[in-house]
């Protein structure tokens, strides 16, 4: 599934732009849906993130592997620039501590997201693109 470079652009600028992706996991726990900074295009089938935190959103993925992430910028939408101000890609997440995936996650990440705390010990993960379709349900492209 391609991604047009619009899409490319607005996810991997999202943090700068003041529109953070957003992740929502399930575990034993319940639901968990959480902030990622980090968040960029990987490919065309693929996002990423570094997770850094190690906490509820890195637990959850551990016992379910399904996620959702949100993008929402109403501005984008009122602009013009998007059809609808509401993104989801619906995937698995895979987790790479270590080996060349990881690496080539931390080289796509911006610069204050590789020199962040944690950054040094941080999880490449690596979200493999099932389904993306606005808020009301047509596919993204």
């Amino acid at each position: 599934m391609p991604l047009s470079d619009k899409i490319v652009k607005l996810i991997n600028d999202a943090w700068d732009d003041g529109y953070p992706c957003m992740l929502a996991t399930t575990g034993k726990d319940g639901p968990n849906i959480s902030p990622k900074g980090s968040m960029v295009v990987f490919d065309d089938n693929h996002l990423a993130y570094w997770e850094r935190s190690k906490k509820q959103a890195l637990a959850n993925v551990g016992q379910d592997r399904r996620v959702v992430v949100m993008y929402s910028n109403f501005k984008a939408q009122r602009d013009g620039v998007l059809e609808s101000g509401f993104l989801r890609f619906y995937g698995t997440v895979e987790p790479h501590e270590s080996g060349p995936i990881h690496d080539a996650i931390f080289a796509k990440l911006k610069k204050r997201e590789q020199e962040h705390v944690g950054a040094d010990t941080g999880i490449g993960m690596l979200v493999k693109i099932e389904r993306a379709a606005d808020v009301r349900g047509k596919p993204i492209m």
